[in-house]
């Protein structure tokens, strides 16, 4: 790619201001090239048997803005420690690239044991209601029994309308304020 000087006869470009001009140029055809963030969404997919943004799936899809180089080869994917809280994927090409993709905190675990009741019916608990800088809480009872991130219906007293609360540990449920 030859720069030429836009400027009157005599000017000369500082090796600075040509750096600043590159961007504005189109990229190499090679450099446009890349990974679709979409195939290591399938492989981590593949990989852990979950969606993404399900129980045992990728937490989040890859970065669109990602650009990776093109992996002529399958992508290596694996655990990435103890806790299968996160995924490698790795490219073994020519441009190898390696990168890790945080998992639901199942790590894969949810569909081979049934997660046990972290509140049971009738059991008492404490009833949060939490919003951007606050939270309130009160004494409630659980109307039905759930796990972790489960949506249940409490009630604060005993004639009281039931309202629905996700389950954020045993024995406290939150009703978030929008």
């Amino acid at each position: 790619m030859e720069i030429t000087n836009p400027w009157p006869e005599g000017w000369r470009l500082a090796p600075l201001a040509a750096t600043m001009l590159l961007p504005l140029c189109d990229p190499p055809v090679a450099a446009q090239q890349a990974t679709d963030p979409a195939v290591i969404d399938r492989a981590v997919a593949a990989f852990t048997g979950a969606a993404t943004g399900t129980p045992g799936g990728a937490r989040s899809p890859a970065d669109p803005r990602l650009r990776l180089a093109p992996c002529a080869a399958p992508l290596a994917v694996a655990w990435h420690g103890t806790a299968r809280q996160s995924v490698r994927v790795e490219c073994p090409g020519p441009d190898p690239w390696r990168i890790f993709v945080a998992v639901d905190g199942t790590g894969g675990k949810a569909a081979a044991r049934p997660a046990l009741p972290a509140i049971k019916r009738g059991d008492a608990l404490t009833v949060m209601v939490r919003g951007r800088g606050f939270s309130v809480q009160q004494a409630g009872e659980a109307m039905e029994s759930g796990v972790v991130g489960e949506w249940i219906f409490v009630r604060t007293a005993r004639k009281a309308e039931p309202l629905r609360a996700r389950i954020e540990r045993p024995g406290l449920a939150v009703i978030p304020a929008s």
